[in-house]
C-alpha cells in the first residue's frame, strides 16, 4: 500500500511540477492521507501513527536547510515530508540519499542544456525573468522508489 500511495502523489507532483513548476498543496495534503492511512493499515494505530509523524517530521527536516538557503522551494518540502509520512523515518533517510544524487544529476543536465541554449540566443536581456528553476519533484519522486529498493 505504501508504494501505491508513493506512486500516485509522486507522480501527480512530477507532472505538477513539471508543467507548472509548482507542487500544489492538495497533491501534499493528498500524501499525507494517504501516509498515514498506509502506516495505520500496516503498523496499527499506536505505531503507524508515529511511523507517519516520524517520517514527516524527518522528511521535512532533512532538505529544510536546501530550502532556507533558497536552493529549494517550499513545495519540494513538503512533498518530501508526505512521502516520508508515508514511508517512515528509516526509508526516509535512504530515499534523501537518492533525491539528494538523482537531483543533483538533474542539476548538472539542466545547467548544461540551459547554458547551451542561452549561449546560441546570445547575450542575456537584463530583466528576462531571472534564474530559471530546475523541478525537483522528478528526482524526489525517482528517489523514493529506489528507496524501496534498498531498504
Amino acid at each position: 500500500m505504501q508504494l501505491g500511495v508513493c506512486v500516485a502523489v509522486g507522480l501527480a507532483a512530477t507532472i505538477e511540477d513539471l508543467w507548472r513548476r509548482r507542487i500544489s498543496n492538495w497533491t501534499v495534503l493528498a500524501g499525507f492521507a494517504g501516509g498515514l492511512v498506509a502506516q495505520v493499515s500496516s503498523w496499527g494505530w499506536r505505531s503507524g501513527g508515529l511511523g507517519w509523524l516520524a517520517g514527516a517530521a524527518v522528511g521535512f527536516a532533512v532538505f529544510l536547510v536546501f530550502f532556507l538557503a533558497g536552493g529549494m522551494g517550499g513545495g519540494d518540502i513538503k512533498l518530501l515530508a508526505a512521502l516520508g509520512s508515508c514511508v517512515g523515518p528509516k526509508q526516509l533517510l535512504w530515499a534523501a540519499l537518492w533525491t539528494a544524487f538523482l537531483g543533483a544529476l538533474e542539476a548538472c543536465g539542466y545547467l548544461c542544456w540551459d547554458w547551451r541554449r542561452r549561449r546560441r540566443a546570445g547575450p542575456a536581456v537584463p530583466g528576462d525573468g531571472g534564474e530559471p528553476s530546475i523541478p525537483y519533484a522528478p528526482a524526489i519522486f525517482a528517489g523514493v522508489l529506489l528507496s524501496f529498493l534498498s531498504s
